[in-house]
């Protein structure tokens, strides 16, 4: 997962606010770990019509390698529902899940599901194998067939596995990168991008961080820390100026190690879409703008059905009088996230349209429009 990375959005110099953790990652949150795997295969692009496999898979792991599969106390959000996230159902209703959540193309869904189901069974091979206990994956997805064969459906079981088997903590690669490979971003080349903020309440240190797979919005609207960037970088707007209308979407993960009920995530998980918008964009119709966040409290053992059951459980809550500084950085944290995907990206060649380049974000002139509006802080 560590690689030589281009300088991040707070790098160059733009005016981001809030404390971010040791990583600025996700994996800031004590005990998340993050894997990839990424497919790329271009040896098909000199054909006619061209093709290519631009495409992975994204593994999030909210405890890391537990012994028990503990709930993971969650919350849930949808901006706009033109998109999957597997699970949600009883996340709605129950107030957590117990797998990892892994991110891919649209098409891969299914796959993904079936390799997290196996992942599952082997790690936790006692709750499945000894009790009436089912898997219910969280799995999210985004579309990226611009540059990836997707229908061909070339992610694979063994991908899956690779990137759950790989995740660890510590600095997380962005940009072309597991399952945002593939992805455009206000019609530059988008990705995979994290963030994190220190959050101190009543005189104790905690984070809350932020995951996005960035595949959305157009051009015109794009807008970075309040400056209308995408007004003046007009070139080469791929889909403004070929398909007409957004055709992307955005996965959200906001992970903290805050005591927060499900209830009290699920108001958290609403706060992405405002990191989201402050990127600029209003959530297209054809944009899936999913989010989900979690809390690695409370980490108790909630036992299999068959199992003997204790009477109750206890929990224990943030007071809502501070919640106010968890949305912030959370907004921070999903707004810095997208920044984050689409300075890490690289230009990749489409092929539908074929024939184009879709660029990554010139940050040079990125810098200089920033001076131009003095919010540049180099």
């Amino acid at each position: 997962m560590n690689q030589a990375v281009k300088p991040r959005a707070r790098e160059l110099g733009l005016p981001l606010e809030g404390t971010p953790g040791r990583w600025n990652t996700i994996t800031d949150v004590p005990g998340v770990e993050v894997g990839y795997h990424t497919l790329i295969d271009q040896s098909g692009l000199t054909q006619n019509p061209p093709t290519q496999t631009y495409t992975g898979v994204t593994a999030i792991l909210p405890r890391g390698r537990q012994q028990q599969p503990n709930p993971i106390w969650a919350g849930q959000y949808d901006l706009n529902g033109n998109g999957e996230l597997t699970g949600s159902h009883w996340i709605q209703d129950a107030g957590y899940f117990i797998s990892p959540i892994c991110i891919t193309n649209t098409h891969s869904v299914g796959m993904a599901h079936h390799a997290t189901t196996a992942w599952m069974i082997d790690q936790y091979r006692e709750y499945f194998r000894d009790y009436h206990s089912w898997a219910m994956p969280v799995i999210a997805e985004t579309y990226d067939g611009v540059l990836n064969d997707i229908c061909g459906q070339r992610l694979k079981e063994e991908h899956v596995l690779s990137a759950l088997h790989s995740a660890k903590t510590g600095p997380v690669a962005e940009g072309n990168v597991g399952g945002g490979a593939g992805m455009q971003t206000y019609e530059f080349k988008g990705g995979s991008g994290t963030s994190s903020r220190i959050v101190n309440i009543c005189g104790k240190q905690y984070t809350v961080a932020a995951f996005v797979q960035s595949n959305f919005g157009l051009r015109p609207e794009f807008k970075v820390c309040g400056v209308p960037i995408g007004q003046h970088m007009t070139e080469n707007a791929l889909v403004t100026g070929t398909i007409g209308h957004e055709t992307g979407s955005i996965i959200a993960i906001i992970a903290t190690d805050i005591p927060m009920l499900p209830i009290q995530l699920q108001r958290l998980a609403k706060r992405g879409a405002i990191g989201i918008g402050r990127t600029g964009s209003y959530g297209g119709h054809f944009s899936g703008d999913i989010m989900l966040a979690f809390s690695t409290a409370n980490d108790i053992h909630m036992p299999a059905l068959g199992a003997e059951q204790p009477a109750s459980f206890n929990l224990e809550m943030v007071n809502d009088a501070h919640c106010d500084l968890i949305h912030e950085a959370a907004v921070q944290a999903v707004e810095e996230s997208v920044l984050n995907a689409m300075v890490a990206a690289e230009s990749v060649p489409t092929i539908k349209p074929a024939g184009h380049v879709l660029e990554a974000i010139d940050t040079k002139m990125l810098q200089e429009l920033m001076r131009e509006y003095n919010r540049l802080e180099l």
